[in-house]
């Protein structure tokens, strides 16, 4: 299993790595530039506010899915034909919902346009990601992580003729991102519909309401994690535009997705180790197979990432704001340096949450993430006011880390690890040998050895910084090539 992940996590990270960072840096970035943070903000709060009942999509089925074709992979034929149906119905229930509540916050007509093409992709996000359930519960990776990319690839095409290609004379549009997401979500659906069709063996839709019950059941306390963790996560911007005035609250909404899209890039990396890791611990722990070595090797994998990354970002964050953006650099900065510091904690639960979902704790993570939701309201309600987006990146930041510690305190109580100390004192060697290169090398100026111009001197201190985290992750053994060698020959 752990050759299966290694290979398979190495596919799947060349192929984001690929496409993503030109989504989130030619095409996202720009798109905000050229409408302007006001606007941007606008399609922000919306976007959030259409992700705050995704769950009602869904109810938990996709990770239920998950894990149980991957357990079972005969279930894939009887399932399929009928979850299709109950995916249709609850579609049509997230719709209701969705624009009543719309209704009662007294959203205009502006908001209610956008909200219907943002509720349209939220509907298409989860019946690619349920789709995507079956393929990766089979196994079947390497087919998976070319559906995980082709929805960006088609976004960019899309978007990247209407920025660059001159078939307007009218200045871009935020809407017009919006369509372009439509698309590309509406040609990936029906790849991954043709595929899990083939594998299925489908033949015909089969409404069965005992069968719609019995999903339902099983999965509701998926449901109900989802839910919270979509809050928790979702929340602050939704907040920032409610309790500003509204112009205040838009531009606030707009500096915090300043500094939140190079977390959302890092996170969409993080994510991957999950979507690999839920039906490996399924399948291992079915089979009563140890995870204790699976868990090490992903957490040690993702942790030496996350802290080379998170520490780099946090000292350049500056840098890194004024690069991307033209105005609010120095507030997206101090709201991206608090993001970035919680994106630790986050891979962190990317792991344990995984296999605790995996193991079917799942009352517990519901438990967690309840308290994890009232602490990020609590702390976003006192602090808005006062901080304004600032207020809520340090909400964000101390629900990451309180969820995360929890969950690993769980895992550790359920799963019985051994607490290896000297891979604890390891990693905090690593995590100071990390911030000393950082700060030692942005006071470093090359351009007075006349390495660089003046204007892009710091990226070679940013780069250099980096590289000398990797190799001394290599020297301590966090990152051990031969070790991955010897996993990669394995038979099994």
């Amino acid at each position: 299993m752990q050759r299966k992940f290694l290979t398979n996590l190495g596919l799947l990270l060349t192929l984001n790595l690929l496409i993503k960072p030109i989504w989130i840096f030619a095409i996202d970035r720009n798109v905000q530039n050229i409408t302007g943070v006001n606007d941007y903000g606008f399609y922000f709060v919306i976007f959030n506010f259409s992700f705050l009942f995704n769950i009602l999509l869904d109810l938990g089925i996709t990770n239920f899915n998950n894990r149980n074709i991957a357990q079972n992979h005969q279930l894939l034929n009887k399932h399929f034909s009928s979850i299709i149906v109950l995916k249709i119905m609850l579609a049509l229930v997230y719709i209701l919902i969705t624009f009543s509540v719309a209704i009662i916050l007294h959203y205009n007509a502006n908001q209610m346009q956008l909200l219907a093409w943002l509720g349209l992709n939220q509907i298409l996000i989860s019946f690619i990601l349920y789709l995507r359930s079956n393929i990766s519960g089979l196994l079947l990776f390497k087919t998976d992580s070319f559906l995980s990319v082709i929805d960006r690839f088609l976004m960019i095409v899309f978007c990247g003729i209407l920025l660059w290609g001159h078939i307007t004379t009218i200045p871009f549009r935020i809407e017009w991102f919006v369509y372009s997401q439509t698309a590309a979500y509406s040609i990936t659906a029906l790849i991954a519909l043709m595929i899990v069709i083939k594998k299925a063996r489908f033949r015909k839709l089969n409404f069965h309401w005992p069968f719609f019950l019995m999903i339902m059941k099983q999965s509701l306390p998926f449901a109900l994690l989802v839910l919270l963790m979509t809050f928790y996560n979702r929340l602050d911007p939704v907040m920032l535009e409610g309790l500003l005035p509204d112009k205040v609250g838009n531009q606030q909404a707009g500096i915090y997705a300043s500094g939140f899209r190079l977390l959302d890039a890092a996170n969409m990396i993080a994510y991957l180790f999950s979507v690999l890791l839920i039906p490996i611990f399924s399948k291992m722990i079915k089979n009563k197979d140890s995870v204790e070595q699976m868990v090490k090797l992903s957490f040690t994998l993702i942790i030496t990432f996350a802290i080379i990354i998170a520490v780099s970002c946090i000292v350049y964050s500056y840098e890194l704001m004024d690069l991307l953006y033209n105005l609010h650099i120095k507030e997206s900065a101090n709201v991206f340096r608090l993001l970035m510091g919680g994106f630790v904690a986050v891979s962190t639960t990317y792991i344990f949450g995984t296999l605790l979902t995996a193991n079917g704790n799942l009352w517990q993570l519901n438990i967690v993430s309840l308290i994890g939701l009232v602490v990020n309201f609590l702390i976003n309600l006192f602090l808005i006011p006062r901080l304004l987006a600032v207020g809520s990146a340090y909400a964000s930041l101390l629900t990451q880390f309180f969820i995360a510690i929890v969950e690993v305190v769980i895992a550790q109580h359920i799963f019985r690890f051994r607490i290896n100390y000297r891979f604890l004192l390891t990693l905090a060697f690593f995590i100071l040998g990390v911030v000393i290169f950082n700060l030692f090398l942005h006071q470093f100026h090359p351009e007075n050895w006349g390495l660089i111009s003046t204007e892009h001197a710091w990226l070679l201190n940013f780069g250099g910084s980096m590289l000398l985290s990797l190799a001394l992750a290599w020297a301590l053994n966090l990152l051990s090539l031969r070790s991955m060698m010897r996993i990669l020959k394995e038979d099994r």
